[in-house]
């Protein structure tokens, strides 16, 4: 299974080629590329809503997608369309699947779960990536069923490595892309830990971040 078509910028910034460029939690972007057919926003954290890399990669006809729980502060930005999402919804976009799932803390306080901040589940062409916010191993994480999983491990706010590991050996996706490491949080080889952790499985560990 390809992953030529995702790229991660620092932190939790991703970029995904399907039928439409996508982004999420776009953060740090140095380049002006206004490409953005879709920006999803996970939540409100400054390096998850970034205003001016979201200004550097959309256009005037990019959507972007946000908890409703955001609907007042991404209502502010100049966008023509919309779409605001309480967890455990569905809609789709030009043949892309979407479903929310709650991503949130069990035993910190930085992502409460009544904030209703998101997940992402998409699909499109028979694959199904899981971006999955800034969340800990939850009852909703562990049953989600994908292809591609991008998981933080940087610990403190989300997930360390070893409860990332729990977590991508109870989902069991062909790939996992650890994300949420190396720079605000976590350290560089976190990476390499997660691949070492799950050495014992048939579970492909890509390292997309570089520093």
């Amino acid at each position: 299974m390809e992953t030529d078509n995702v790229t991660i910028n620092t932190q939790s910034s991703i970029r995904l080629e399907l039928n439409k460029i996508i982004y999420f939690d776009p953060f740090k972007i140095e380049e002006e590329s206004k490409d953005a057919d879709i920006i999803f926003i996970t939540h409100e954290h400054y390096d998850h809503l970034d205003k001016e890399s979201i200004e550097k990669v959309k256009n005037e006809n990019t959507i972007i997608i946000a908890p409703k729980s955001m609907k007042e502060v991404i209502s502010k930005m100049e966008f023509k369309n919309y779409i605001f999402l309480d967890p455990n919804e569905e809609t789709n976009i030009d043949n892309i699947s979407i479903k929310t799932i709650p991503a949130y803390n069990i035993n910190k306080e930085f992502h409460p779960r009544e904030n209703n901040w998101l997940g992402y589940i998409v699909t499109y062409n028979n694959i199904t990536y899981y971006i999955a916010g800034d969340t800990d191993k939850t009852k909703e994480a562990e049953s989600v069923v994908c292809d591609i999983a991008f998981i933080p491990i940087g610990g403190y706010f989300t997930m360390d490595v070893n409860e990332a590991t729990e977590l991508v050996k109870t989902i069991n996706p062909k790939i996992v892309i650890p994300i949420h490491y190396g720079s605000i949080i976590g350290d560089k080889d976190d990476g390499k830990k997660l691949k070492e952790c799950l050495s014992d499985t048939n579970i492909e560990v890509i390292e997309k971040l570089y520093f």
